[in-house]
């Protein structure tokens, strides 16, 4: 007991962190069972941190790795999309310039081995091959491929390599003159992505934007803040934090901006969340464009990393982030109860909020006037749009939404695309054409159902598989423009029936 006599008398240290050294001590010293003093010291950690806001929180060093990736911009591997048909690796497609397309693998080939060791048939997990597939920088892979129409198996040596993770998931025009961009996320090279998309649609004549964050749970706020530096004008306020240790810190429009004169209508939903909703805040209380959706989800507040030795990292909330118009759109949470928090939108749906304009009600307390047109908004939990569009929960059937989440649409679509990849290309050189005249084959659609039906999935009536039809021609229409193109060639598809595109071209033509 003499260390722990002595670490008590260290008066130097305050005396709620001698009580914490001595909690520690004590357990790992003088408990009946043997512990782990790494995970005692996590499960502390996480324990302090539950207890304050929703978002603060610690991640152990993989987690730090996992959850960067996708805001770093790059990971290092082999560079294909790809997925799991039957229990083996399908390649989408490879990266353009990327290792494996260098070294002739292409789409529709099947990873079998990596570096001898089979990854098919063995009902190995998907990040478990992704572990295998990556790998540092300069490393060699073997990989043995089977190709359709190809009796051997073939083998390609790859030497990895860094791989863009890109944050701007669709660039396009919607209609002439109409652009159209959807960012997923807010990483390190989302603002360079967003300038490249920019430029794309302006040569293709784009007058007037259409900016879609539905679903964009955020990231970085120094990305929102450079892509709303590119819509406002100079000197305008973009977005302040403030908290009781952060002194107020602003940020503003520099007026050098890559698109400040046409039309702008944002795009956001019950999941759009943070950075997303910065921009979002930012065009409309300075009156720059309009928003069109449902309320957002209502995260305003700012963490701050703080990296700890062994890799893993503590991100503590540290300031709130306020709008232009001074809005602060933190919805309200009861500090350590993560579960009411995280069921914030289910109770929506609930209360009818998401399907019904007039279930919303805001206190007048919470009213707020943007910086230009002094048009009326509202703080207090979220970005309140100024055209509303009702979730439409009759859009996907019971059945559709069971087909879905068992992976038989794509497994199916996966397996057509693979039989008539050569002849699709042949007959559709471009994609408008194949947007303009390509009808999914019934063959499909019976395939799907076929399968459903024998994962025991099966419409409750015909009424229900006539609503389930239309939409999933459609979406099988997308994701074989998908798997021939890319993501910009799929939401080019799905968007022609999205109601919430259809109202932002709405409020763009009046």
């Amino acid at each position: 007991m003499l260390s722990l006599l002595s670490l008590s008398a260290q008066a130097q240290v305050p005396e709620s962190l001698r009580k914490l050294q001595i909690a520690e001590y004590a357990t790992v010293n003088l408990y009946v069972d043997s512990v782990d003093e790494n995970k005692l010291v996590e499960d502390a950690i996480r324990g302090m941190l539950e207890k304050l806001d929703p978002h603060s929180t610690y991640s152990n060093a993989k987690e730090v790795k996992q959850m960067n990736e996708p805001l770093n911009g790059n990971f290092e591997g082999i560079g294909v999309q790809f997925n799991m048909i039957d229990d083996t690796l399908m390649v989408i497609q490879p990266v353009t310039n990327g290792p494996s397309e260098k070294v002739g693998i292409i789409a529709g080939d099947r990873i079998v081995t990596v570096n001898d060791t089979a990854i098919a048939g063995v009902k190995m997990s998907k990040e478990e091959i992704m572990r295998r597939l990556r790998g540092p920088k300069g490393t060699v892979v073997m990989l043995g491929v089977v190709r359709t129409g190809i009796k051997d198996q073939l083998t390609f040596k790859v030497t990895r390599d860094k791989i863009p993770v890109h944050s701007v998931d669709a660039t396009y025009m919607l209609r002439p003159g109409i652009g159209y961009i959807r960012i997923g996320n807010f990483g390190a090279n989302t603002h360079q992505e967003f300038c490249e998309a920019l430029e794309k649609l302006k040569q293709q004549g784009m007058t007037d934007l259409v900016l879609d964050l539905q679903e964009n749970g955020g990231g970085y706020l120094q990305a929102a803040v450079n892509i709303a530096d590119e819509l406002l004008a100079r000197d305008e306020l973009i977005v302040y934090t403030e908290g009781r240790r952060v002194p107020r810190q602003e940020y503003h429009a520099h007026g050098h901006g890559k698109f400040m004169q046409g039309k702008i209508v944002i795009l956001v939903d019950e999941y759009t969340a943070s950075a997303a909703e910065i921009v979002t805040g930012a065009v409309q209380d300075q009156d720059r464009g309009q928003v069109v959706g449902r309320r957002t989800f209502g995260k305003g507040l700012v963490q701050r990393p703080i990296d700890l030795p062994d890799g893993s990292m503590i991100r503590l909330t540290i300031a709130h982030y306020f709008t232009p118009s001074g809005r602060c759109i933190q919805k309200p949470y009861e500090k350590g109860n993560q579960k009411d928090y995280a069921m914030d939108v289910m109770n929506r749906l609930k209360k009818g909020e998401l399907t019904n304009q007039d279930s919303i009600h805001f206190a007048d307390s919470l009213k707020f006037l943007t910086l230009h047109k002094q048009r009326t908004v509202y703080g207090g939990g979220g970005i309140m749009p100024d055209h509303f569009v009702p979730l439409d929960t009759t859009r996907y059937t019971q059945f559709h939404r069971q087909l879905a989440a068992k992976g038989v649409i794509i497994q199916q679509n996966l397996r057509y695309v693979d039989n008539h990849r050569k002849q699709l290309k042949k007959q559709y050189t471009d994609f408008e054409s194949f947007k303009q005249t390509f009808e999914v084959p019934q063959s499909l659609v019976d395939d799907v159902l076929a399968e459903g039906k024998k994962q025991k999935l099966e419409p409750k009536n015909d009424e229900e598989l006539q609503k389930t039809l239309p939409y999933l021609r459609l979406q099988l229409k997308a994701l074989i423009a998908r798997d021939i193109w890319d993501m910009s060639e799929y939401f080019s598809i799905m968007n022609e029936e999205n109601p919430t595109v259809k109202k932002a071209l709405e409020v763009i033509m009046e």
